[in-house]
């Protein structure tokens, strides 16, 4: 990646001032908490909507939700209602869909940047801190401090996110996507056909051997030509990176945490049983024989078809989608959660997807090159407010929510949308609490969003694991450790996608699963563990 030729040296560096910044901070005296009145005040004097004649920019993607239906966010009105509120004009620029790393490289090499930057910085080349060094976006400790009295508190409150939205060396480089509570982390995980387990007397299966079973059943008494499929993009199996399947045999498709360890799933002895009984599946037409190739739009047809019984999905993209689509054809027909599977009836599954009160999407950062920094900090310490939230999570009282005993309660016009829009195009129009971005999240959406039974019981279900035992924090290495890692990776991810499909396809043995264990460590395996496991030790003495 080029480095752009306005580099910026700051005079005041924050680094220096970071032991008096946020968490050990005592300076604050109570005057920047938020109010409920119509104007939010802050201990800088910030009175939101905000007097000033200075135009903001802003560069970040539209929500996929809205492809299709809106093409910039000039003509959205929650970005209208958010200028509104703040008193403060921004300009939007957006990327093309699907383009936004292709498009934030190339305006990194033009060096000219806009005020704000909505980009997941954890992806950057090098992590926040080598951004913040290379001089493309701004640290905040100071800025913070000063002018963003709502998000400040926000951390004081939560030293467990304080301690993730930072680096190592202490810097914060971004207005962070904050799950505002447990029940939001977990969101994914195994879904079987109801109805024809009901038709078949079969349970909701719970251990491998249940699987099989019931996978057999739905090959031979319903004809399902692909009784479990998964889908294959970006990587094949990607999904049960968290421990679907895999977990059962004690290990992951990634990296995970044990007594205070780092290990790598696909190199440790339980994945060579997860391919052995994969393999099986395969070999017996119980896995999907085009498993390597299926994208979300096959899997739509194949569930909603009666080709595929069980699969793995999201409550709201996946039940939330195919649930109304197969009840249109059949009344009883019906997709619910199955648990992490497991060995051993009874047991709590180890591994399952949990994801961080921290979300890397959505974040938003100050670009080096603005000179409108205090202003932008302002307009998004908002966000942190309790006005902005209300905005952000639920949009505009008596447009998208009407309060009801005290309960946000969305209207008709997101989830019975007028225009026909499904409820996620309807509420990324007027909130932005259904996607991420710079603000806190509520569980009161999610209980509207999710409001099938189906997928209200799935979230419950699949929060029964341990996962939260064996989750790495969001662990930050070095600028230098960063670009080792990368590379090694790189190498690591190409042969565990080729062993994995090589020996459940059957093209190799079984016992082929050592001699990529040597390759694995040819390819400096061990090293990347390594750094791994020291980022986690820095991770821990923040």
């Amino acid at each position: 990646m080029r480095r752009t030729s306005r580099k910026i040296v700051f005079s005041l560096i924050a680094f220096l001032l970071a032991g008096s910044t946020l968490a050990g901070c005592s300076g604050n005296n109570g005057e920047d908490e938020a109010t409920s009145s119509t104007e939010t005040a802050s201990e800088s004097g910030a009175v939101y909507p905000m007097e000033t004649d200075t135009t903001l920019t802003y560069w970040g993607a539209l929500p996929n939700n809205l492809t299709g239906v809106k093409s910039q966010h000039a003509e959205v009105p929650i970005y209208q209602e958010w200028q509104k509120q703040t008193g403060i004009k921004v300009n939007f620029t957006a990327p093309p869909a699907n383009q936004v790393d292709e498009s934030f490289n190339v305006m990194l090499a033009s060096g000219e940047l806009p005020d704000m930057l909505e980009y997941n910085f954890f992806n950057f080349p090098g992590g926040p801190e080598k951004a913040i060094k290379d001089g493309y976006i701004m640290e905040l400790n100071d800025l913070i401090d000063k002018y963003a009295p709502n998000y400040k508190k926000y951390l004081q409150e939560h030293p467990e996110i304080e301690k993730m939205v930072k680096t190592d060396n202490g810097s914060y480089y971004s207005f962070p996507f904050i799950r505002g509570d447990e029940s939001l982390l977990t969101f994914q995980g195994p879904v079987i056909r109801k109805d024809w387990l009901d038709e078949l007397g079969l349970p909701v299966p719970e251990t491998i051997e249940e699987w099989t079973t019931t996978l057999k059943a739905f090959k031979e008494k319903k004809g399902a030509a692909a009784p479990i499929s998964f889908v294959a993009k970006p990587r094949v199996f990607n999904e049960l990176g968290n421990g679907g399947f895999v977990g059962a045999f004690g290990v992951t498709r990634d990296f995970y945490l044990e007594d205070g360890k780092v290990k790598f799933g696909p190199a440790e002895p339980g994945y060579k049983q997860f391919l052995g009984l994969f393999q099986q599946w395969y070999a017996d037409g119980l896995l999907d024989k085009d498993v390597s190739t299926v994208d979300s739009k096959v899997m739509d047809a194949n569930i909603t078809s009666g080709e595929t019984g069980a699969t793995w999905a999201n409550s709201g993209g996946g039940i939330g989608k195919w649930q109304p689509i197969l009840k249109e054809q059949d009344a009883k027909a019906s997709i619910i959660a199955a648990p992490y599977p497991v060995l051993e009836k009874g047991t709590t599954p180890k591994f399952g997807q949990r994801d961080y009160s921290f979300s890397t999407g959505g974040m938003v950062a100050l670009s080096a090159t603005s000179k409108n920094a205090e202003l932008a900090v302002k307009m998004l310490d908002y966000g942190y407010s309790e006005q902005g939230h209300m905005l952000f999570n639920f949009g505009t009282e008596g447009v998208s929510y009407t309060m009801k005993d005290g309960y946000p309660k969305f209207t008709d016009l997101l989830m019975s949308n007028p225009d026909k829009l499904a409820p996620s195009q309807a509420m990324s129009l007027y909130i932005r609490g259904n996607t991420m971005g710079p603000f806190v999240s509520d569980k009161r959406v999610s209980e509207q969003y999710l409001n099938m039974p189906e997928q209200q019981a799935a979230v419950a279900l699949w929060q029964k694991t341990d996962m939260a035992k064996y989750q790495i924090p969001l662990v930050t290495p070095t600028p230098e450790e960063s670009a080792e890692f990368a590379n090694i990776m790189a190498d690591v991810n190409t042969l565990v996608d080729e062993m994995t499909l090589k020996i459940i396809l059957g093209t190799e043995p079984l016992d082929a699963y050592e001699e990529y264990l040597e390759k694995l460590n040819s390819v400096k395996l061990s090293r990347a563990i390594e750094i791994k496991q020291a980022a986690l030790e820095r991770y821990l003495k923040r």
